[in-house]
């Protein structure tokens, strides 16, 4: 059964094939069996998911099935979850049990979804390996010695290993689509105010966003059909329409143009990494698709860009995390000044303090000008520039990443080169565009992704263009020998 895709298993569901009881605890047993080789989950909930699949079975046979009823799911530990343990992936909220639920969680269960768990990720998603997290490394169901990809490393090491027919995560610079390029499978960056932000643990408030992590461009759209939608709660959601994203999921190619940027196959790029991305962008011009080149001269700034604006939103979200009110705080404090100071130095491990270092001195006196604003006139400039191109093209598309998965504690002293590995995604945030990653080939055995952008929401559009290409080549059907 863990082998079926959501679609799948809803027509299996429906007919009768197997119940939802039978389908969570399969997929518990595979990853009480199988998890230890990963450490892709920080919290599982066998019997809030045997509750809720019983719930769905029940809801199924009265007729009242919604969109994903039954359907066993992973929550990435950045969303908050009414009595369940959410973390971020830090020491900082290990005891944290969360009061209530992200709107993400609400809109999961309303819709019948089953949760086995909550995945682990980088600390308050700062990382690109899903090496900083308090619980530990997360490992590539492609290779052990490998990384995942971050932050959203657990949920895709959990969709490849099929241990959930699929997961949420989050991106703020690329934390859906390098772990998904990374782990060969799925996942869908929307545009920034689709998804609701309320409950979701702030890392940088004008950047992150939450998505699906699937097996399939299908399934996304199944997810994103259940996430999308304005939420009041969210200053930052906008109150848009939300089409029905499965349904032009089938619409041709023919006379789709394809932007192609130079600056993304410049100096930097493995070569084989560029041939499987030069190899599928031809497939899309067997189906009929037009290919043109196109610049974006500011996306060489994206990552100093980034590395501003990110770490100040930070040094601002993360002052809450105090030691006062919950979370970890240290023991018998001398002062409030001592409460402070040890209980963030405890908490927070050393790519948090980096960034909240960061931060702070780019929002400090004398240096905002100079640096955070400058930023965001930068920004501003990466924007104009995709504007620029989408008057010529309909999708752009290139690597989600600048290789394969990389060794784990490969650039562990080297934070500077593991910041560039997201060279290719970050822009995307900043423009507030959607984006996606989807299998395109491997190298050397390890999956490659091919990464698709679009206008303001387009994601309907890119999920069609990622569901054609499926239909053409089964790379998304590839299993790690491991976990098959």
């Amino acid at each position: 059964m863990h082998n079926k895709t959501i679609a799948e298993l809803t027509t299996g569901l429906n007919a009768g094939d197997f119940s939802s009881v039978e389908l969570t605890q399969h997929y518990i047993d595979r990853i009480n069996s199988l998890d230890k080789q990963l450490n892709s989950f920080i919290t599982l909930t066998p019997d809030l998911a045997l509750q809720q699949a019983r719930y769905a079975d029940e809801q199924r046979a009265a007729g009242n099935a919604s969109l994903l009823n039954g359907i066993p799911l992973a929550q990435k530990d950045i969303f908050c979850t009414k009595d369940v343990k959410t973390s971020c992936g830090s020491k900082m909220l290990d005891p944290f049990i969360s009061p209530y639920n992200a709107t993400t969680i609400e809109k999961f269960n309303q819709s019948g979804a089953v949760m086995l768990g909550k995945t682990n990720m980088d600390e308050f998603a700062m990382g690109s390996s899903n090496e900083t997290s308090w619980y530990g490394p997360v490992k590539n169901p492609w290779s052990l010695d490998s990384v995942p990809g971050g932050s959203s490393g657990g949920s895709a090491a959990v969709v490849a290993a099929q241990f959930a027919a699929a997961a949420t995560g989050t991106d703020t610079g690329g934390s859906i689509r390098q772990p998904a390029s990374f782990c060969g499978i799925t996942g869908l960056k929307p545009t920034y105010g689709r998804v609701s932000r309320y409950g979701m643990i702030a890392f940088a408030s004008s950047l992150d966003q939450a998505g699906p992590m699937t097996r399939t461009a299908e399934d996304a759209a199944i997810m994103l059909n259940v996430m999308a939608g304005f939420d009041p709660r969210d200053s930052t959601s906008v109150d848009e329409a939300v089409p029905d994203y499965t349904s032009d999921l089938n619409n041709s190619m023919e006379g789709l143009k394809i932007g192609l940027p130079k600056e993304y196959f410049a100096e930097g790029l493995d070569d084989s990494v560029a041939k499987i991305i030069e190899a599928a962008v031809k497939e899309y011009e067997k189906m009929g698709a037009v290919v043109k080149e196109i610049s974006l001269p500011n996306s060489k700034l994206s990552v100093p860009t980034y590395y501003i604006i990110a770490p100040s939103e930070c040094s601002s979200n993360l002052s809450r995390m105090d030691g006062v009110r919950f979370g970890h705080r240290c023991k018998d404090p001398k002062d409030l000044n001592d409460l402070y100071i040890r209980s963030r130095g405890e908490g927070f491990g050393p790519e948090v303090k980096r960034r909240i270092l960061i931060g702070t001195y780019a929002l400090s006196e004398g240096f905002y000008d100079a640096y955070y604003v400058k930023a965001q006139k930068t920004r501003r400039l990466i924007s104009d520039d995709f504007n620029q191109a989408f008057q010529d093209v309909d999708v752009i598309m290139g690597p989600a990443a600048p290789s394969t998965a990389f060794n784990l504690g490969e650039f562990s002293d080297d934070p500077i080169t593991m910041y560039l590995s997201d060279i290719y995604t970050i822009a995307v945030n900043l423009a507030g565009l959607p984006g996606m990653s989807i299998p395109a080939g491997f190298v050397n055995n390890m999956p490659v992704g091919l990464q698709l952008i679009g206008k303001h929401f387009s994601e309907a559009k890119l999920l069609n263009v990622a569901h054609q290409f499926q239909q053409q080549t089964d790379w998304h059907k590839k299993v790690p020998e491991l976990f098959v």
